[in-house]
């Protein structure tokens, strides 16, 4: 191919003058034969030079922190990419892939940069960024007998609601409620939303999908095998391979759907409330998701501080029911007609990412989220009603620490119903409700972090007794590094992967020998190869 001559002299030269420090000391990155080889393996039709942006590139900046969504990780001691690249084509792709592996570079994949402790942008080690969000194009099929979608991993969830609500109002897609994240991690997690206990998670919708493995081909369902088709839906992608696109089904949602916030705080019933919440919301209709947000604020007449507890929820259906349902199964909230909004499930999004009524729906279009803060999540799931006067020792727990937030995100309905081999997502049957740990904070620092994040963790440690045990399971698309950190064998990576696979993980391990054997796709927390027998 002619293809180097598409590569300016000022980009190779850049290349060639770059050093990165990393734990073993400095080390000089490849010569221009990196970028060289990019432009020999992609397709000459699709010129890759305009997607590389190195630190010598007044782009650079502003393109590695346009997907940061944890000022944790945007600082000027965070270690940088040598080399941004924003893949346009599919074949950038395959050659970011072909010539990562000849020059012996760690290859990171981002698509909305939303991982919570940056793993597809941050490493220790000499690496380049494959940046995804150019590849976001999404086909919506409402007219075949399967109402389908593929969708590019680069595309936020905002923009495929939205995609899908401009070919009917009748279809919707289970997933997330924040219109900002990327699908590529999200998909490949597990991924869930506000209609998981009547439809599942986004991976038990996917039925296929396209991905460049470690050979650079790309491939399908059917050429990659099941195995693999397996791994990637639930199991995080980046430890296989480069997903490009995943087919999804559509599901059904009614023209009217219903939905609710109604807050209490502790002098208004909020423990009683919470304590009735915990007995029924796993077991209502499926077509009902109550979630329950626990923050701590000052209380409006003492001043004093108390915790808050947010009820909120969505009904697929009219608000007469819903209203009807709620008081025969949580008569403690008090729901009124008054609290509801009936609305279009496409509308209800908007709601769920608290747009002020009246927002457009082409809002659900823009890429960026209204604030970027300093965060720090944790997760836990809970398989046992937590006692009246334990939920008061919790409370006081977090009016102690001023935070973090606590989410409560009901289980049953479809969760329980889907088979906990069916993909490597395992938590299903038996588990009441997720929680997630929330800590947000606008200090910057070392410092802050270590405050913040420490009080995080002693929260944590004061729900042990009340949450999943031996092992103590983990979401993964609420990526947490105090599980552990893959250092490179299986036995390291089992203090993570257990947690967040169970019985799955072994499979994956598997999996991953196979169809990587060498271990190229690795992070922090990605799957390892099984050790070998010499």
């Amino acid at each position: 191919m002619r293809g180097s001559s598409l590569v300016s002299n000022s980009i190779i030269f850049a290349i060639v003058s770059i050093i990165i420090s990393w734990k073993g000391g400095a080390k000089a990155i490849s010569d221009e034969s990196f970028v060289k080889c990019l432009v020999k393996q992609s397709n000459p039709s699709f010129p890759i030079s305009t997607a590389i942006f190195s630190p010598n590139n007044d782009s650079y900046s502003s393109v590695l922190q346009s997907y940061i969504r944890n000022l944790r990780f945007n600082t000027s001691s965070t270690p940088k990419p040598f080399l941004i690249l924003t893949a346009l084509h599919p074949s950038h792709v395959q050659a970011a892939v072909i010539c990562a592996k000849k020059h012996g570079l760690q290859i990171k994949i981002r698509s909305g940069g939303h991982d919570y402790e940056g793993i597809s942008y941050v490493s220790d080690l000499p690496f380049f960024l494959l940046d995804m969000f150019n590849l976001r194009k999404i086909s919506v099929d409402i007219d075949s007998q399967f109402q389908t979608a593929w969708v590019q991993t680069g595309a936020t969830l905002g923009e495929l609601y939205y995609r899908i609500a401009e070919k009917s109002k009748l279809v919707g897609f289970p997933a997330g409620i924040c219109p900002t994240v990327g699908v590529g991690g999200h998909f490949s997690g597990g991924g869930y939303g506000n209609m998981m206990r009547k439809y599942g998670l986004s991976v038990d919708n996917i039925i296929d999908a396209q991905m460049v493995d470690v050979n650079g081909r790309v491939v399908d369902r059917k050429s990659m095998g099941e195995d693999l088709f397996w791994a990637i839906r639930g199991g995080g992608g980046a430890s296989f391979g480069v997903v490009l696109a995943y087919k999804v089904n559509l599901v059904r949602v009614p023209e009217v759907v219903s939905v609710f916030r109604v807050q209490r705080t502790l002098e208004e019933n909020a423990n009683e409330i919470v304590h009735q919440w915990q007995h029924v919301a796993y077991n209502l209709d499926e077509n009902l998701f109550v979630r329950v947000t626990l923050d701590v604020i000052n209380a409006t007449q003492t001043g004093e501080k108390t915790v808050r507890a947010t009820f909120r929820g969505m009904f697929l259906g009219d608000s007469a029911t819903l209203v009807s349902m709620m008081n025969q199964s949580l008569p403690k909230l008090g729901l009124v007609s008054s609290d509801c909004i009936e609305t279009s499930w496409i509308e209800s999004v908007l709601f769920w990412t608290d747009f002020p009524r009246g927002t457009p729906t082409s809002d659900l279009l823009i890429r960026t989220p209204p604030s970027v803060p300093y965060l720090k999540r944790k997760s836990d799931y809970v398989k046992k009603v937590i006692p009246k006067h334990e939920l008061k020792g919790i409370w006081k727990k977090m009016i102690e620490l001023e935070i973090p937030q606590l989410v409560f995100s009901p289980y049953g309905g479809k969760m329980g119903m889907i088979q906990s081999t069916e993909t490597p997502f395992p938590h299903r049957a038996g588990n009441l409700w997720k929680i997630q740990y929330a800590t947000n904070w606008n200090e910057g620092g070392s410092e802050a972090a270590k405050h913040y994040i420490d009080l995080t963790r002693k929260l944590y440690d004061y729900m042990t007794p009340f949450v999943s045990k031996n092992p103590r399971q983990a979401f993964l698309n609420y990526r947490d590094l105090d599980l552990g950190i893959n250092k490179g064998t299986y036995f390291q990576a089992t203090t993570y992967g257990i947690k967040y696979f169970l019985h799955n993980f072994d499979r994956l391990v598997h999996v991953k020998t196979k169809v990587d054997p060498t271990n190229f796709f690795t992070n922090e927390q990605s799957i390892p190869t099984f050790p070998s027998i010499n």
